[in-house]
């Protein structure tokens, strides 16, 4: 996900996987390229983009090359239109961040790319195991960077006009890379809605912060190598305030009596004052300053204090559940543990354990679930829908307790 108001269209990097069938932070094949149909409304509004684009400093040669092959995607367009607005908890959030199978690839990549890491880490000052973890979540390390045409998916989504003026834009500044020679047409692939790379730059903020760190001429953040993609992000983040050395933040237990008035983003305090007042954090790490916030479902713990570099991290992907994520799947990378506290029971009164029983009765009796993460998911809900038409009962596909009742 990527870096400006984009970010919210750009799900890839948690999105799918094998455990728990829809809920999963698990890889999963990528999804077949999508196919370019005739469309001669598509084709008029390029032949008057390749004007403005001229007029605005594109070569022909560039314009050329780029549209050459390229097609009106209508599986684009349906994608811009059916977004689920779908919020996880941040417990699910954190079951499919830093998921055994993330964790454990994380730890591998890290170590396989420790040199590379530490230079980018000498550089720029952002230490590499909060790079490894953004191009953890954006892409499952590199395996899902992205097969979309970027020039027909832009192209397509600026035409249908929903969002036209900002997808021209996009659209323009990936014509800009092209025309620079860092990829070729063919090569530049990615998201539907235009996210690259191993950590899913869109093209303008690949325009500004993207770097050459390997030094072979082309800033490349789409070959299997991934040296200057995670420069790249690095660079980002040492541009937008990162301080090297401070924690993103971390799990904290509160005393018997605290006063949660004090809890909230906007309630920042010296680790001194957070100390006086009982504040501990769970693993024995000194405290940082930041504010307090509480991860629980039902407002409670856990309780994470956030200091400054989780506000640089939300300039990368403005979403608290990511930004959490991305520091807690850092702190997985370096051999920390998962989180302490129990969130307790979820809106449908289940807790995690609940959910994860819940699909291993439902599958023990024929209803594949895909796993029991306990996080329910596209896969799960499935499965409920069908063990409850078998028995009679209105189709919901909602977990309950009363349908874990019915299972045991």
């Amino acid at each position: 996900m990527m870096l400006t108001g984009a970010a919210a269209m750009l799900s890839a990097c948690v999105s799918g996987g094998r455990s728990g069938g829809g809920g999963g932070g698990g890889y999963r094949a990528p999804d077949p390229a999508p196919r370019a149909v005739p469309n001669p409304g598509w084709e008029t509004w390029v032949e008057g983009f390749k004007a403005r684009a001229a007029a605005g400093g594109i070569s022909r040669t560039t314009l050329d090359t780029a549209f050459r092959g390229a097609g009106f995607l209508p599986e684009v367009i349906e994608k811009d239109r059916n977004q689920t607005e779908f919020k996880r908890s941040l417990e699910d959030y954190l079951n499919i961040a830093a998921s055994d199978e993330r964790v454990s690839l994380g730890r591998q990549k890290y170590a396989q790319y420790a040199g590379v890491l530490s230079a980018i880490e000498a550089r720029y000052g952002v230490e590499g195991n909060v790079v490894a973890a953004i191009w953890g979540l954006e892409s499952f390390f590199g395996t899902r960077r992205g097969n979309v045409p970027v020039v027909s998916a832009l192209s397509t989504l600026a035409y249908e006009g929903r969002r036209g003026a900002f997808f021209e834009s996009q659209l323009v500044a990936a014509l800009k890379i092209l025309q620079a020679g860092d990829v070729s047409a063919s090569a530049m692939t990615g998201s539907w809605a235009g996210a690259m790379g191993h950590t899913q730059f869109i093209p303008t903020s690949y325009l500004a912060y993207a770097v050459d760190f390997n030094g072979d001429g082309r800033r490349d953040i789409w070959s299997e190598d991934p040296t200057d993609a995670l420069a790249s992000t690095a660079a980002y983040l040492a541009r937008s305030g990162w301080t090297r050395g401070l924690p993103w933040g971390m799990e904290v237990t509160l005393p018997s009596g605290f006063n949660t008035g004090l809890l909230g983003r906007g309630n920042g305090r010296s680790a001194a004052d957070w100390q006086a007042l009982g504040v501990r954090s769970a693993d024995g790490r000194a405290l940082a300053g930041g504010s307090i916030i509480a991860g629980g479902n039902a407002g409670g713990a856990p309780y994470f204090l956030l200091t400054q570099n989780f506000a640089t991290i939300l300039r990368y992907n403005n979403a608290q559940n990511y930004a959490i994520g991305v520091g807690h799947l850092s702190d997985r990378i370096l051999g920390r543990g998962p989180v302490q506290a129990s969130f307790g029971p979820d809106a449908n009164g289940l807790t995690k354990a609940d959910r994860q029983e819940l699909q291993r009765l439902l599958t023990a009796r024929g209803f594949d679930t895909g796993g029991t993460d306990g996080v329910i998911g596209a896969k799960t809900r499935a499965a409920i829908g069908a063990f409850q038409g078998s028995i009679g009962v209105p189709v919901t596909g909602e977990p309950s307790l009363e349908l874990l009742r019915r299972l045991r």
